[in-house]
């Protein structure tokens, strides 16, 4: 029996929105493999096929047994996504897990990608007609894309006036991004600008509001939400998002009988905006360049330019104030000089791109550096004294942030042209301070008030030598002084236990999920001289060799071996799903 992969899109998720083809492949197929909330969604359509359901982020797990199951089985399997399968779907990853395996169209097990509806066409529809022109697709979910690419996106996309429809808008852990879409979007577009937000599109529990660019953070965004924002030209006539596509250009809207004759419409000399027209001069680009609408043009209040500068653990961010108008004429390359001069001074760079001779300096900027670090006691003290705490507040002042986390850290964000003065302020009173983000933590306990102290060291050593060291997601390692392992290490990436003399290594913890398992033990009694350059190895790969974004668990599982501990399955628990569908 031959084997095949259908990787279907069944829309928005209501039946009346599946496509044919997509009720035919479900119909055929032996497997059905999917999130298991998109499981529920075609269930009624399911007859006597195997079901293989799993929870958020297991995408590869499902790809691996779609693939496994269609190739070393024969099985035919529907690996199914709402929307378009190869929209934020399941398209691609199926492809890539083929491609890891040598596959090839004509040797390799059939495949066929079913299209469906995505989010922007079912949401565009029930909002009226907000994507008739140029548009785009942005996803603000950073588990696998760096934020600092999608707010490039959104700063392209903004600036290019296109209709911008966000997937993955906020989730219960990230809520900061879609605040910063919206600031972003502000730079260039009008407060009033209008925007849908849609939950649930085809559903029962359909919510549809339409707002402003100003007021869509006032209304509720989530996971099951997509925002879309209009263009310069979008208009709300009867409750419903129109954007033109520019016939009134060329038209008369309001007369059957139109000035240009149907022979007339496409010469030149009647769609001066085109690039035909713009190319009988030579110097078209250049002037075309030079005369774009500077940014925040469109209702924003002036011309923000930005420039992102990390050094260590501080992130300088400048804003272009709003200039008189009578001051002179810009262009992009003045705008590039002054916000590279900027991002040169934050470095303590003083230099100037020869030949560059700009209308403006950098002292038309008004700069705002936010320091933001990880505080702690030490590695194995937990206490922090009245002293330092009354430290802590005061270099926080009344603008600054402190975050309590539950790693024994306190997150320092504080506004200031001079970190070094409170980095040295904080460390003259024995603080640690660590970078946040995508770096090494080490956790350890407190060894019981030192008595159980041998472990120590080895705990400082690990700290010293990667605490704070840039990975491509952030990575935890977890340190208990005894075998009793009451502080917790076995349920982090990496898992250390000192127990009688020596050390017991636990990888790949996953701590989250219906799916979350404690680390898997791979080695006992690992020699004390043996531990410290043994972690550093394991790291050091994870880092070379793990995608962006990807965690320490699923990195494990797919290399399947590190420093000669191999991936091994954990012991599955069915759970039965709760009454609500969650």
């Amino acid at each position: 029996m031959s084997g095949k992969l259908f990787v279907i899109g069944f829309g928005p998720g209501s039946f009346e929105h599946i496509t044919k083809r997509a009720r035919e492949a479900i119909s055929e197929s032996d497997v059905i493999i999917g999130y298991s909330t998109y499981v529920d969604l075609i269930r009624e359509l399911l007859t006597d096929q195997e079901v293989v359901s799993t929870g958020m982020t297991e995408e590869v797990t499902r790809a691996r047994e779609a693939v496994r199951q269609a190739e070393e089985e024969g099985k035919k399997v529907a690996v199914i996504s709402s929307g378009d399968a190869g929209v934020y779907g399941m398209a691609g990853l199926v492809y890539e897990v083929l491609v890891e395996k040598g596959w090839t169209e004509a040797t390799g097990v059939p495949i066929e990608i079913v299209p469906g509806i995505s989010a922007i066409n079912s949401c565009g529809a029930i909002l009226g007609a907000p994507i008739m022109h140029d548009a785009c697709t942005i996803s603000l979910s950073d588990h696998l894309t760096p934020w600092e690419l999608i707010a490039r996106r959104i700063d392209a996309a903004g600036m290019a006036d296109f209709v911008i429809a966000l997937y993955n808008p906020r989730s219960g852990r990230r809520t900061r991004q879609i605040v910063e879409a919206q600031r972003i979007l502000l730079q260039h577009r009008s407060p009033d600008t209008p925007v849908g937000i849609v939950k649930s599109a085809f559903r029962e529990r359909e919510h549809v509001v339409i707002t402003t660019l100003s007021q869509m953070l006032e209304h509720d965004i989530g996971m099951l939400t997509t925002v879309i924002i209009g263009n310069s030209s979008t208009f709300v006539y009867d409750g419903k998002m129109i954007t033109p596509r520019g016939y009134q250009r060329k038209y008369t809207l309001t007369a059957d009988e139109q000035p240009l004759k149907p022979h007339q419409r496409l010469r030149v000399e009647n769609e001066p905006w085109s690039l035909e027209a713009a190319g009988e001069s030579h110097a078209a680009p250049t002037a075309a360049i030079a005369s774009a609408p500077s940014r925040g043009e469109e209702g924003a209040g002036g011309s923000p330019a930005h420039v992102s500068s990390t050094e260590g653990t501080v992130t300088a961010t400048a804003v272009l104030e709003a200039q008189p108008a009578e001051e002179a004429e810009q262009t992009p390359l003045d705008w590039a000089m002054q916000a590279l001069s900027l991002a040169n001074e934050a470095k303590g760079i003083s230099t100037q791109p020869a030949g560059y001779t700009g209308a403006r300096t950098a002292s038309s900027f008004v700069p705002e550096m936010i320091f933001e670090c990880a505080v702690s006691p030490g590695v194995a003290n937990k206490k922090i004294t009245p002293q330092q705490m009354l430290a802590l507040a005061e270099v926080a002042g009344e603008k600054g942030e402190l975050e309590y986390t539950p790693h024994h850290q306190i997150i320092l964000r504080v506004p200031t042209a001079n970190p070094e003065a409170i980095t040295s302020r904080l460390r003259q009173l024995g603080l640690i301070l660590s970078p946040i983000g995508d770096v090494v933590q080490v956790k350890a306990c407190d060894f019981c008030d030192g008595e159980k102290k041998d472990g120590i060291p080895y705990a400082e050593e690990l700290h010293q030598k990667l605490g704070g060291r840039e990975m491509p997601k952030e990575l935890k390692i977890g340190f208990n002084g005894c075998g009793m392992a009451c502080y917790g290490a076995v349920k982090e990436d990496i898992g250390i236990v000192f127990r009688k003399g020596k050390f017991d290594l636990f990888l790949g913890a996953k701590t989250v999920g219906r799916n979350a398992h404690a680390g898997i033990p791979v080695a006992e009694g690992i020699p004390k001289e043996e531990i410290v350059p043994l972690v550093e190895r394991i790291v050091t790969r994870f880092k070379q060799e793990a995608f962006p974004n990807e965690r320490f668990h699923k990195f494990f599982q797919r290399v399947g071996e590190l420093e000669g501990f191999a991936w091994r399955e954990v012991a599955k628990i069915e759970i039965e799903n709760a009454a609500c569908g969650d």
